[in-house]
């Protein structure tokens, strides 16, 4: 079964490019003038993802890659990541309304950059080359444990998932689902797709 699972699994490489993307994009939802309580849940969404992606990296990624490199990238990498850890302890420590916030989250997204810069362009291409058969058991590896260690911060997935849709995001979710609710009641009481009444259904 394990096998199995490693064969279907998307490579360690791709697991931890879709990562950097989602941070990234994320780094991109957050706007100075955006309400504090849509700052604060943007905030938390990016330190609880960079705090499990970078224990990921160096409980799996990172020593498998040093047995067959040893690059100056790879190893300044785990200091790198330490650095993210302090900064996301000084925003955790941080009202949302400190004038201090902005630029500290600022502070982070530019050494995330960086970071991700080299990993792509470096660490990620070598693994590729050099442990090419390993990467999908890599990336099954990574999965279970991503599991296991999001499973245990579900609470704070939930709260920072909550309050980092805007407004108008989450009108357009509600309308959408009301949106359902009518067309279901209608499919129910006789109306076809459309909105056309099926035949032999009084209007």
């Amino acid at each position: 079964m394990s096998s199995l699972l490693a064969q279907l699994s998307p490579s360690i490489t791709n697991l931890i490019r879709l990562d950097h993307t989602q941070v990234l994009s994320a780094f991109h939802q957050y706007e100075v003038g955006s309400s504090p309580r849509l700052k604060k849940g943007l905030a938390d969404k990016v330190c609880l993802a960079i705090e499990i992606h970078t224990q990921l990296e160096e409980e799996i990624f990172y020593p498998a890659l040093r047995l067959v490199a040893d690059d100056e990238v790879l190893r300044k990498s785990t200091p790198e990541h330490d650095e993210m850890r302090g900064l996301i302890s000084r925003l955790r420590a941080m009202a949302v309304e400190d004038p201090a916030f902005d630029d500290t989250f600022f502070s982070l997204m530019r050494h995330v950059m960086h970071h991700v810069a080299d990993e792509e362009t470096q660490l990620l291409p070598a693994a590729e080359r050099l442990i090419p058969e390993q990467l999908a058991e890599l990336g099954s590896r990574m999965t279970r444990r991503r599991f296991e260690l999001a499973g245990r911060r579900t609470p704070e997935y939930a709260s920072s998932m909550a309050r980092s849709f805007s407004a108008g995001a989450l009108l357009s979710a509600g309308s959408a689902v009301l949106s359902g609710v009518h067309l279901l009641t209608r499919h129910r009481h006789g109306a076809g797709p459309l909105g056309r009444t099926r035949p032999g259904r009084a209007v």
